[in-house]
């Protein structure tokens, strides 16, 4: 589980990052079709949830 949270992590260190591209970008006509604001969201939740559960399995014995 911890390494599926950190996969996540990753995921949304990536997504925040390129949202953050899409949101300076200097062209407003382009807009993209990736919804990062999202992929952001639910990879952060996961990442979240199997880091803590992975935490809990790890110190609970």
């Amino acid at each position: 589980m911890a390494i599926a949270g950190a996969v996540a992590a990753f995921v949304a260190v990536l997504a925040w990052l390129l949202d953050r591209r899409r949101m300076r970008r200097r062209d407003l006509d382009r807009v993209g079709f990736m919804p990062w604001t999202g992929i952001f969201f639910w990879a952060l939740m996961a990442a979240i949830l199997l880091i803590g559960l992975s935490g809990r399995a790890w110190l609970g014995g």
